[in-house]
């Protein structure tokens, strides 16, 4: 499995880099991405490094590229990906970038001026025009008499009713009326209106109309504006009307009083939209065909100046010698990969054109290593699991290739169901078939990229719930009957007929109920059924009182077995370390503890299983009694912790025939001198614990007080040896285990409930959704099966799949980051994270974290 069940050596390593050729060299070390350097110049302030400069110049170019993006988005053009390798630019290339960006962005500047006076001038002339034509209506319709006869007429806001302030005798005459004209926002017009009113005292009139926006892109993004005419009398009243005008921030269009005028200007303002409409539309095209052509380049330029950055930035963390010719970094590279790193640097020299070799070699350290596991595309997604717990201390022994099979199985029985796991397969199968095609459409939602990311997660976990419903033989809550049941009808009557039956007077019978007692129910002539559940216990009323005790007894031995697996795994870990303290003192106390009593509890599950039968039996020469009288598993583990004495002898009397006293079978054992031996196991199993908890401490004191140096190692790391600190840290993982025996061996019994839940709620949604349309007779009945069927389906998919499968994926992460890996796996070690173009471009795009 290579460095997936142990991460890769890893190398502390002192590069020594020609100046001419360190840029070179940062640039194909980053292609290769497999070296992490350490900041060897982390107390000097960031403006005081020797390529700030050149970071600072990069920051520039980025500024720039952002406001082009800006602008190319904020005029849906187009992006176009780039999918070839774009390879880092040379520092002498950084010139005529910065010199192109300087001269797009003083060019858009220019455009967006122009464009934003052409925009102003070319709304106050759509504005004019409208206003013009609003007079002239009014005048043609009649309104300049309604104005002249009801100038003391106003409408109030409020109220909506007419105020009359003169007589006809006191109108004015056509030579005395005032117009005034202008736009306001639309949002200001009620309020204009009411003071205009307040102020004026209702000697204005008032008429309003919403501006159209017209067809032009320049109108598109204008706020609404209204027109407004106001008619009054009156130079004084004139003054007070401008000046409410401008405080309302209005734009008051100038009016000729006369007709003729009013037509000239007209014609003017017509002909000036028309000159103004050519040198707008030749400006925008100017404007779209320099944003198409900075949009062909501007992935490019992106990548170009991320990795110019990321280079200047890597150099700013290397010392520079005295002579100021040599660059010298320390980082931490794979040591497999040491030999790709110096042919990087040689290639790197050559292309630079130096004639100084770049050295690399090997460091003696006792820091901390970084952790390191190469994953590929199927893998990474079960490391990722494992990764989001904690990483790997350096070379630990890593869960992830258990996790591959353990996980999904895990998952499987809380999800059991053949159909709903054949859709989740059908899903992650097209995610994985259409690999390519997602990759480069570079898709940048994190729902979908979670559930991409995981799709050969997803992949098996289908695969695995298709297996774990046939077991229980389980398909949208229905069973498949394939190789014949090996129960009978224990009853005279033919109760399975009335059961299917669909008489519609069934509801007014008695409901008829099927029970399928093991002893007359069985046929073992033929032995059981072939392949999983019988299907016969979907039709049974006693269906839940089987499959909750196999179901429950099923997840105590997988959670148990599991749990030893994990126990092993930290048996490598001690002899990788060579610890034999932790092997004799700590692994083997664990072990005999979780053996003689949790181990022992599993194995006398399948004793019952094998030795209670259905029907009483012989086996090894001792009678053992049916199902119906076979011994309480939690009595007897109670009994056990309590010590009481059990009787000895045989299992249970057998006379006359038959079987005698059934209500004592319980308190009876199961093979000879069974109080005995399990007083042995307590015993034995309680001595474990103060074992675990002094011997390893106190034998490492005794080897300090001789003069051995001792180190103390935690999930933390390791220091100096102190008792006091090795002591705490041996209870804690002594209480831990010991109290984590009894809990996780509890915890595991959510296999058992949420694989209830699901079978439950699939019933439950085929009861009570689909089978309604079954009963449905005629045309309705076959419109109804296809309007409930997709009601069915959907609910399936969002309920059964979606949530159900959500839930049991996360009870699935905490069986596995709890009750397994709590046994071998410390997860307090450092990501690896190597100086690699891939990654910040992936970053940069939003495609990972």
């Amino acid at each position: 499995m290579g460095s997936l069940y142990r991460s890769e050596l890893m190398s502390l390593c002192q590069v020594f880099l020609q100046a001419d050729s360190a840029f070179e060299a940062v640039a194909k070390i980053g292609e290769l991405g497999m070296c992490q350097f350490i900041d060897l110049n982390e107390e000097v302030s960031n403006y005081a490094r020797k390529f700030i400069t050149e970071v600072r110049r990069c920051e520039g170019m980025e500024r720039n590229l952002n406001t082009f993006r800006e602008e190319i988005e904020s005029h849906d053009i187009d992006i176009p990906d780039v999918y070839e390798h774009i390879p880092a630019p040379l520092p002498r290339e950084m010139g005529i970038l910065e010199a192109n960006f300087e001269k797009i962005a003083e060019e858009l500047e220019s455009i967006n001026g122009s464009t934003a006076g052409l925009r102003a001038n070319f709304i106050h002339l759509h504005n004019t025009r409208y206003v013009l034509k609003k007079v002239r209506q009014s005048f043609e319709d009649g309104q300049r008499t309604q104005a002249l006869h009801s100038i003391s007429e106003h409408q109030h806001i409020e109220s909506q009713q007419l105020t009359v302030i003169a007589d006809e005798d006191k109108l004015k005459t056509e030579s005395e009326l005032r117009i005034v004209a202008g736009v306001i926002d639309q949002a200001r017009v009620l309020a204009f209106e009411r003071v205009l009113w307040r102020l004026c005292r209702g000697n204005v009139y008032v008429r309003t109309s919403e501006v159209p926006r017209g067809g032009h892109p320049l109108l598109q993004d204008e706020d609404p504006q209204s027109a407004f005419l106001l008619f009054f009398s009156g130079e004084q009243l004139r003054n007070k009307v401008i000046r409410i005008c401008e405080s309302f921030r209005a734009s008051i269009i100038p009016v000729p009083e006369s007709e003729a005028q009013r037509g000239d200007m007209t014609l003017n303002v017509n002909a000036q939209l028309e000159d103004m409409v050519t040198v707008v539309d030749q400006t925008l095209e100017h404007r779209d065909r320099v944003l198409r052509a900075a949009a062909e380049n501007l992935k490019v330029w992106e990548i170009k100046v991320l990795k110019l950055k990321a280079i200047f930035h890597t150099l700013n963390k290397f010392n520079i010698d005295v002579t100021q010719k040599c660059l010298i970094a320390e980082c931490w590279i794979p040591t497999d990969d040491i030999t790709h790193v110096r042919l990087a640097l040689a290639e790197a020299t050559k292309l630079s054109g130096s004639t100084v070799t770049s050295v690399i070699h090997q460091l003696e350290t006792n820091e901390m290593r970084p952790t390191f596991h190469r994953t590929n595309k199927f893998t990474r997604g079960f490391q990722n699991i494992v990764d989001s717990y904690g990483i790997a201390n350096y070379r630990e022994v890593n869960p992830a290739p258990w996790t591959i099979i353990t996980f999904p199985f895990i998952f499987a029985i809380m999800f059991g169901d053949t159909g709903h796991g054949i859709i989740m397969f059908i899903s992650a199968l097209l995610l994985v078939l259409f690999e390519a095609k997602i990759e480069r459409a570079k898709i940048k939602d994190e729902i979908f990229n979670t559930f991409y990311g995981g799709r050969y997660v997803i992949l098996l976990m289908g695969l695995f719930s298709c297996y774990t419903g046939l077991i229980y033989n389980d398909v949208y809550s229905r069973s498949i009957d394939i190789f014949g049941s090996q129960w009978k009808n224990p009853y005279n009557t033919s109760i399975l007929f009335e059961i299917m039956s669909n008489d519609a007077n069934a509801e007014n019978k008695e409901e008829t109920k099927l029970q399928l007692p093991p002893y007359p129910s069985f046929d073992d002539a033929s032995g059981p059924y072939p392949f999983g559940l019988d299907p016969i216990w979907n039709l049974a009323d006693n269906k839940l009182n089987f499959l909750n005790p196999m179901k429950m007894k099923s997840s105590v031995i997988i959670g148990i077995a599991q749990m030893t697996f994990g126990l092993s795994l930290s048996l490598l870990n001690h002899l990788h370390n060579k610890s034999v303290v932790d092997v004799v003192f700590v692994f083997i106390p664990q072990l005999l503890f979780l053996s003689l009593i949790f181990i022992y509890l599993c194995a006398q599950i399948v004793l019952k299983w094998v030795f209670f039968w259905v029907r009483p039996s012989r086996i090894f020469g001792y009678l053992y009694p049916g199902s119906n009288c076979a011994p309480s598993l939690l009595i007897g583990l109670i009994n056990m912790f309590m010590v009481k004495s059990r009787t000895e002898g045989f299992v249970i009397e057998y006379k006359n025939g038959s079987w005698s006293d059934v209500d004592q079978c319980h308190q009876q054992q199961w093979y000879p001198h069974q109080g005995t031996i399990e007083k042995i196991f307590l015993l034995v199993a309680v001595l474990c614990i103060p074992i675990m908890l002094l011997v390893k401490p106190f034998y490492q004191r005794a080897l300090v007080a001789r003069g051995q140096h001792v180190e103390f190692h935690s999930d933390s790391g390791h220091g100096e040896f102190n008792f006091a600190d090795v002591m705490v840290y041996q209870a804690i993982h002594t209480i831990e285990f010991v109290l984590g025996c009894i809990s996780h061996t509890a915890s595991y019994l959510r296999l058992w409930a949420l694989s209830l839940a699901h079978a439950q709620l699939s019933e439950v949604l085929w009861e009570m959704v689909l089978r309604m349309a079954f009963h449905m007779k005629g045309i309705g009945g076959i419109i109804a099966v296809f309007i409930i069927f997709f009601l069915f389906a959907i609910l399936s998919i969002c309920i059964l799949i979606l949530m159900e499968g959500l839930s049991a994926f996360l009870h699935a992460i905490r069986l596995h980051w709890v009750e397994f890996q709590s046994k071998f796996y410390g997860g307090a070690g450092i990501q690896f994270e190597p100086f690699s173009f891939y990654r910040l471009i992936r970053v940069y795009e939003g495609l990972e974290d």
